[in-house]
Order: C-alpha cells, then sequence, then structure tokens
C-alpha cells in the first residue's frame, strides 16, 4: 500500500489518497498561519519563573523589578584622590597635611579633622566632614603634605546614596530582555534572582534517510542535516528552550519513539522537518495523517508541503502540538520563520522582527498564484536586492541574505524601483 503507514503492533494505517497535480486548488498561506495560530494558542499565558542571574541572560522579565537598596548605598568617591573640606581650599593654592588613607574595602573610615586631608581610592567611602574630593592628577605631594591649587565645590566628585536609584524605585520594568547590562544592574541592587517569563520547550526532529549528522563522511545519495541544526538554533534565538533533537529515517516507529522521546522531556511544541510531501514515502505523513493531521499543499514558494498535528503528552497532560516542515532546508527555515516564529517570539516577549518596505534594486518575476519568498540582501539608501533563486535548496544564498522579500499572490513582475515587503531576517 503506497504511503501507508504501520503502528507499533504492525497494523496497516490507511492514508487517504496523496493525488495533487497542477490543477488541484493551493490553500493560502493565510488560512495555514491561522490553523497554526489556533494549534499554538494553548501555549499562553506563559507561567512566571524565578531564575538565577547566571541563567537570566536573554529572557524577559514578567514582572517589575524594584530596588532593595540605594544606589550607590553609601557616599563614595567618583576618583582617586584627596577628601577635603571645600572650606579648607577656598583660599588656594594650600597645603594641607595628609592625615590618612581610605581604600575600596569594609569599614567606616574616621572622621576628618578641620584642616587636613585625606588620600581616597575610586569606591571608597568619604569620611564624615569630606565634603569633597580633589582628584590626585590636580594635586602634589610632598613632605606628607598635598597642595591643592585652586578651590573646589561642596559636592564635587562624591556620590551620594540613592544618586542612581533610590530604595523602592524601578530597576527594570516587566518585558525587558535581559542583556550584561541589565543582569549587572540587578547584581549591583544585590539581587541573586529574577522573575522572567518561562521559555516554550521545543522538540525538533529531523526525518529523511538520507540525512546524516553534520560532519560524518557522505555515502552514496546521503547528505547532511542541516534542518535540525538551523531549526534548533533559530528556536533557542527567540527565547525558546530546546529539550530535544533528534534526527530518525524514513521508519515510522523510529518516529513514533522519537516523538515519544519529545514528549517524556515535557516538549511543548513539535518541529519536524520532512515526509510531508506528496510521495509514497513520506513518513511524518504516514504516522501522523491516520491521527488526525492536517497535511496541505500551501500557495507558496518555497514551502509548498505543510502539516500541522498534535501527538499525546506523557502523565496526561495535554496534547503537544506539531508544526511539520517540508525537508528542504531554505523551505524549512522559512516555514519557521513564517509559521511559528512570531508565535514563540511573543510568547518569549520579544520584538516581531522588522517588517519593512523597500525598493527593488533589479527586476523579478514571480509564479502567478504562489505568494513568493525571495532571499534578498538590503542595500543603502532603502533598496534590496534579490540573492540567488527561488529554489528551495539554495542553502548558500539563504546564508547570505539578511531578508525575505515577499511578493504577492496576484504579482507576477516588478521592475527596478518597484516598492516591495521585506521580513528581517
Amino acid at each position: 500500500m503506497a504511503g501507508a503507514g504501520r503502528s507499533r503492533d504492525g497494523r496497516i494505517l490507511s492514508v487517504p489518497s496523496r493525488a495533487h497535480d497542477a490543477t488541484t486548488a493551493r490553500t493560502s498561506v493565510d488560512v495555514h498561519v491561522a490553523r497554526v495560530l489556533e494549534l499554538l494558542a494553548p501555549l499562553t499565558p506563559r507561567p512566571t519563573i524565578i531564575l538565577p542571574l547566571a541563567q537570566a541572560l536573554d529572557r524577559v522579565t514578567a514582572a517589575e523589578t524594584v530596588s532593595p537598596i540605594e544606589l550607590p548605598p553609601f557616599r563614595n568617591s567618583q576618583m582617586d584622590g584627596f577628601a577635603v573640606r571645600a572650606a579648607d581650599v577656598a583660599s588656594a593654592p594650600v597645603s594641607l597635611p595628609i592625615a590618612g588613607e581610605v581604600v575600596a574595602a569594609p569599614g567606616t573610615p574616621a572622621e576628618l579633622r578641620p584642616g587636613t586631608a585625606v588620600r581616597i581610592m575610586t569606591g571608597a567611602p568619604v569620611p564624615d566632614g569630606a565634603d569633597t574630593i580633589v582628584p590626585v592628577e590636580d594635586t602634589l605631594e610632598a613632605n606628607d603634605h598635598v597642595s591643592i591649587a585652586r578651590g573646589r565645590r561642596v559636592g564635587e566628585y562624591i556620590r551620594e546614596p540613592g544618586s542612581d536609584l533610590h530604595i523602592g524605585d524601578v530597576l527594570l520594568p516587566a518585558g525587558q530582555l535581559l542583556a550584561s547590562r541589565h543582569l549587572g544592574a540587578l547584581a549591583a541592587a544585590g539581587l541573586t534572582t529574577v522573575a522572567v517569563r518561562s521559555a516554550v520547550r521545543v522538540a525538533v526532529i529531523s526525518t529523511g534517510s538520507e540525512l546524516v549528522a553534520p560532519g560524518e563522511p557522505l555515502g552514496p545519495g546521503q547528505i547532511p542535516d542541516a534542518n535540525g541544526v538551523a531549526l534548533a538554533a533559530a528556536a533557542r534565538s527567540i527565547g525558546a528552550d530546546v529539550v530535544f533533537e533528534g534526527r530518525v529515517r524514513d521508519d515510522a516507529d523510529g518516529l513514533e519513539a522519537m516523538l515519544d522521546a519529545a514528549a517524556a522531556l515535557g516538549a511543548e511544541l513539535i518541529l519536524t522537518s520532512g515526509g510531508v510531501s506528496m510521495g509514497d514515502h513520506e513518513v511524518v505523513r504516514d504516522v501522523l495523517e491516520p491521527r488526525g493531521a492536517h497535511v496541505d499543499v500551501l500557495a507558496m514558494q518555497p514551502g509548498g508541503p505543510q502539516a500541522v498535528a498534535s501527538w499525546p503528552a506523557s502523565r496526561g497532560a495535554a496534547a503537544i502540538p506539531i508544526v511539520c516542515f517540508p525537508g528542504n532546508p531554505v523551505s524549512s527555515q522559512l516555514s519557521f520563520e513564517l509559521f511559528v516564529a512570531p508565535t514563540l517570539r511573543e510568547l518569549a516577549g520579544r520584538l516581531a522582527a522588522a517588517r519593512e518596505t523597500r525598493v527593488l534594486d533589479s527586476p523579478l518575476r514571480s509564479i502567478p498564484g504562489r505568494r513568493q519568498f525571495l532571499r534578498g540582501r538590503r542595500t543603502p539608501g532603502g533598496g534590496v536586492t534579490t540573492v540567488g533563486g527561488p529554489s528551495s535548496h539554495l542553502v548558500a544564498a539563504l546564508a547570505a541574505s539578511d531578508v525575505l522579500i515577499v511578493v504577492p499572490e496576484n504579482v507576477t513582475e516588478l521592475a527596478k524601483g518597484d516598492s516591495v515587503e521585506t521580513w528581517e531576517l
């Protein structure tokens, strides 16, 4: 039975006819977008989790964070120099005896006596009685005295408590994508954890008997698995947590076992590549279509064959959504950006990828009735140029691109200088 799949007990699972010729109406891209959005709707809202700062980079804050302390917490010196009383240097030039030294270390320094100076280091607590700092480069030392050439204002080079932030002031807003500078601010306030949105747990499965791990010797008819690497990286780059990565031959039992393994690891979303086309050996269709998968061919290029399905979760949880992409590497990566990435970005609290109008540097043609996604590169002055052709195997052209050029279904020709929509990659 062409295209049939087997259950684990060996039963044949019938598969509907896969006849699909040029006269068959293709499903619109927008219909499939809506279908994927409905499938992924149960992933919202994301629960809040508390993470140590060391694990919080590139996560998004789930709540407003306020400072529990004054920043800085005590009066300290902004410069290496000398702590003095402004009144004692008002009649400068003057020479003051050096009464001691304060370094950036625990403890409370002795009070500054009138008519003296204390050597002080950057970040060291300012002694009571001192009200200004004279930078070391503006002084001369000799015989345990410091010479100061000009007067100073009260408060010069002194950091007052709370001059950066007061107790209870907002340190970080909700929805902040955490970079190193934000983690540094949290640490400076004495915080060790931060409340963030939980990441969507994603599994990535590549299918195809021709696939081998990148770097392995290639036998006849074999190719490296680019989809697994690219899809996992794409998911991580927009805030997902990839909990499972697998590669399986065109074998129904093997795919079922891999889906179960992803479920056992707590995957909330499974992404597959390959095995959803119109041929007789399409393992993803063989396994998932008899279980209710919706398999379709879309009016787009590249990336026509697409599917959505679900898989039983372990421990009685809700079924796990599966979004199935074509096997050609450009089709797979483009499909992720079109159908899944916007939702994952939103769930992670990330900004949407930039979509803007640019001007074509050269004319192009497109297939009637298909939404075309061409690889492109931005050029100075708001322009864009195509990179490579439309074929779904041109991974080097995709790597050389920084945008997709979107050509609507009803457009077959565009001239140099025409405006086009571009999506940032």
